[in-house]
């Protein structure tokens, strides 16, 4: 009981708050990302009775006939296929964003920098490396969205469904991705935060190592 109480003590400190702050950011980038990567065309929001049903059975191409309907199936195919590799690729970061946290909130409750404070320098390298890498990681993920939303067959999409007065197939970035990037940025100050608290907490749990000697 005492043991439970002690490794509970862990989660109200200012580290552990940043950490799960960093959980539920990772999560957020993550569930931004498949939003991102999920839209295989048709409408795709709620104004316009969208989602994933409404393509499915064929109420986003209602409008087109013959030609212009088979054309309008073909450049959604395209232009997912397009963006699918950086959907992947952004949820695969929100996953491993996701499980470092996690790993570093249970390596807080089982006290293990209090045993080996060299993990609270080892912590702090890590999160400033995630720090300064989200930085060239956001720079593709936008770089490489846009290449996409310039590419000719985003082009030709948006002038079809615009053809038949349809609304919403603008070349141009959208919420969920706009919001993963301003996620992302938050995450990396978060990081750099916690890196501060790990030196801090360092230089505690090495001060109090050293009292017992000193008496």
């Amino acid at each position: 009981g005492s043991l439970l109480r002690r490794r509970c003590l862990y989660l109200p400190t200012g580290r552990a708050c940043c950490q799960m702050m960093e959980v539920l950011l990772a999560a957020l980038i993550l569930v931004c990302s498949s939003v991102s990567g999920g839209s295989t065309g048709g409408y795709t929001g709620l104004p316009a009775l969208g989602g994933i049903y409404y393509y499915q059975y064929g109420g986003a191409y209602s409008g087109f006939s013959g030609a212009d309907g088979e054309r309008a199936q073909q450049l959604d195919q395209r232009f997912y296929l397009l963006k699918q590799p950086i959907a992947r690729a952004a949820m695969a970061v929100g996953g491993c964003l996701l499980v470092f946290p996690c790993v570093l909130l249970l390596v807080g409750v089982l006290r293990v920098p209090w045993h080996f404070p060299a993990w609270l320098l080892i912590e702090c390298t890590l999160y400033i490396v995630i720090a300064v890498g989200t930085v060239p990681a956001l720079y593709y993920f936008f770089h490489s969205l846009l290449s996409v939303y310039n590419s000719s067959v985003c082009k030709e999409r948006e002038q079809l469904y615009q053809s038949k007065g349809y609304q919403g197939f603008w070349c141009s970035l959208h919420g969920a991705e706009i919001a993963a990037g301003l996620l992302g940025c938050m995450a990396a100050m978060a990081y750099l935060l916690s890196a501060g608290l790990a030196v801090r907490d360092y230089r505690t749990v090495h001060e109090q190592k050293q009292k017992p000697l000193q008496l």
